[in-house]
């Protein structure tokens, strides 16, 4: 798999008939191993070692209901008390991160209705605070960590 602008990490790696797959350590089994899981997983590890968010508190593949639609949000971090404080958005690297790539965070965090919205394509990061009722969203310097998640609170 291609390398990321994302810390280096080591995975349980294993093959079922000619499928690779990838553990993921949030859902505790193994998945399909995608070019958009590899950015997920990666991305996963980071908020956890990087960013010192607990495993606890990351959701995977989020039901979200949209527009009476059952869609999946990537990642979603949730605060201390169990709110929805961070959806994340993953691509694959081939996936150029765009305005659309944003829109499809925006209208996963209607229900959700989180600080936070990232988009990842493993490559580029871009993290926006939402800063109105409109779905305005204002471009962060920095990806917050559990202090800002939990300040926001």
């Amino acid at each position: 798999m291609q390398k990321l602008n994302l810390p280096i990490c080591q995975f349980r790696l294993k093959e079922q008939g000619n499928k690779k797959q990838i553990f993921d350590a949030v859902r505790k089994k193994f998945v399909a191993l995608t070019p958009e899981e590899w950015v997920r997983q990666h991305f996963v590890h980071f908020l956890i070692s990087q960013q010192k968010i607990s495993a606890g508190h990351i959701a995977i593949e989020l039901p979200v209901n949209v527009n009476g639609l059952s869609q999946r949000a990537d990642i979603v971090v949730h605060d201390r008390q169990g709110r929805a404080a961070m959806i994340i958005e993953c691509k694959a690297p081939s996936v150029a991160i765009n305005k659309a790539v944003f829109d499809q965070a925006a209208r996963y965090n209607m229900p959700l209705r989180v600080q936070y919205m990232l988009v990842t394509n493993g490559l580029q990061h871009f993290c926006a605070e939402l800063t109105g009722d409109k779905g305005q969203y204002q471009l962060l310097s920095k990806i917050p960590d559990v202090d800002d998640i939990n300040a926001s609170s």
